[in-house]
């Protein structure tokens, strides 16, 4: 393989990593607060991409993608008031069921709305047969954009969480709930914020590769899948170890599909999930019980 050829693959698992990572520090949010992994992650990426899709006919591009934001943190606050608040003295594999029925849900619904086509938003920057060339790989200007909207992401939420007040509240519900409360704050807004803050970004990182992945009603599954592996990966609650997580599995599949047939790329997922749940089930990268928002 020559080098211009490692740097493509080196790219596109870098860009699929980052995605992955996005999804799992969706999962992360949630569970730190929750205690539960929420299934029904990869939806939002859908619903905010097919969202913007939708409003594209009528607003400007920019307008369409902040709109759909916008709805799609709704959505999620709406999914904790009526779902998951009704249930919060549930067992936690009961909150799970519910959130695994939320995406069958969810998905039919966007069947119903936007049909079994395939969609897409135009490339942000220049067209489909625009390219970049770096040491002689050729990739899309669009790339950019999903690799700095990633990193725009994960930093603001380190910003988020550390220097604001409404972050600190989060992190100190997700370290113990019972004293947060004490303390004055309203855990249950807390829980709310979470899921509204987990769709928002997930909303975003589904517009932004919308343009390069394309967009359709059943793709959160395989979505949701990649993204619990990365949270598992890293380690549950701990954020930054999920980005770092998202891009070796980024790179792993490209590594796996540079040397064997691209249908075993949906395989190792699976595969690394189970080796990590047999042998590390704790993730990679061991984190401090002191609470997984205090890591994003």
């Amino acid at each position: 393989m020559n080098f211009p050829l490692i740097v493509q693959y080196g790219l596109s698992g870098i860009t699929v990593g980052s995605i992955y990572a996005i999804v799992a520090v969706g999962f992360n949010i949630i569970y730190s607060t929750t205690g539960i992994i929420n299934f029904a992650q990869g939806e939002f990426l859908v619903i905010g991409a097919m969202t913007a899709i939708s409003l594209y006919q009528i607003f400007p591009l920019w307008l369409a993608i902040v709109l759909a934001v916008i709805v799609t943190t709704v959505l999620g606050g709406l999914i904790e008031v009526l779902f998951i608040r009704p249930a919060r003295d549930a067992s936690v594999l009961r909150l799970i069921v519910i959130t695994i029925g939320l995406s069958i849900l969810i998905r039919e619904v966007m069947l119903h709305i936007w049909d079994e086509k395939v969609h897409f938003l135009p490339y942000f920057t220049g067209t489909s047969t625009s390219t970049i060339t770096v040491f002689g790989a050729h990739f899309s200007p669009q790339v950019l954009w999903v690799l700095g909207v990633s990193a725009v992401i994960v930093a603001g939420l380190t910003v988020f969480f550390r220097f604001t007040l409404l972050g600190r509240a989060m992190r100190a519900c997700s370290d113990d709930r019972m004293a947060a409360c004490l303390c004055g704050i309203n855990d249950r807004w807390m829980v709310t914020l979470s899921f509204m803050l987990s769709a928002g970004i997930g909303a975003l990182a589904g517009c932004v590769i919308s343009p390069v992945t394309q967009t359709q009603y059943d793709m959160g599954a395989p979505l949701a899948i990649k993204g619990f592996t990365v949270a598992i990966l890293g380690g549950l609650g701990n954020s930054m170890a999920a980005v770092v997580a998202g891009l070796l599995l980024g790179l792993l599949e490209a590594f796996v599909v540079s040397q064997f047939a691209s249908a075993y790329k949906e395989a190792v997922a699976i595969v690394v999930l189970l080796l990590v749940l047999v042998i590390r089930p704790t993730g990679l990268f061991v984190r401090r019980e002191i609470g997984a928002l205090r890591t994003a």
